[in-house]
């Protein structure tokens, strides 16, 4: 019990200042000044590495997206010589643009982005998009009858779905 009866336990905190001497005080005080040293060094570090991580992240995207630009410019060269070659032979231009549009969507799958434009299979709305619904008595129901619009990527890497007709369920 402590000297008023009440049962609890003093300790060293509970001491008045003079009671504990100044040199503990001191050394107490000096304590507190060296964890709020360091403490203000990690807050400074901290936030050092988020300035640098942001400018790095920057850094990153600004090359990632030179990178993809840089693998355009071959496509952008091909349309600009098909077009130099627009007043030849229709055919040739035409297997020029389409042998330019294999190329770019060849670039895409390359990035990840593969093409999909596949028909005759079955409606999937994480992969298809529906415009249109076909009467189509031949077809299976809920299967994709046409592509209007091709899709690229697949599941989260997916740029956009592919916009299809959909054969009608029977009744």
């Amino acid at each position: 019990m402590d000297a008023a009866g009440t049962g609890a336990e003093s300790g060293p905190q509970d001491a008045p200042v003079s009671a504990v001497g100044p040199d503990r005080v001191q050394e107490l005080e000096a304590k507190a000044a060296e964890c709020e040293d360091r403490w203000r060094r990690a807050m400074a570090d901290a936030d050092n590495l988020r300035k640098r991580h942001a400018a790095e992240l920057r850094a990153e995207r600004a090359a990632e997206r030179a990178r993809v630009a840089a693998a355009f410019l071959p496509v952008i060269d091909n349309l600009e010589l098909a077009l130099s070659h627009a007043g030849a032979d229709p055919t040739a231009v035409v297997q020029g643009v389409l042998a330019i549009r294999d190329q770019a969507v060849q670039l895409l799958a390359g990035l990840g982005y593969g093409r999909d434009d596949e028909s005759g299979v079955p409606f999937d709305p994480a992969r298809h998009e529906v415009v249109a619904v076909d009467d189509d008595p031949h077809s299976e129901p809920h299967t994709v009858t046409r592509v209007v619009r091709p899709g690229y990527g697949t599941g989260a890497g997916q740029l956009r779905p592919t916009a299809v007709t959909v054969a009608k369920p029977r009744e």
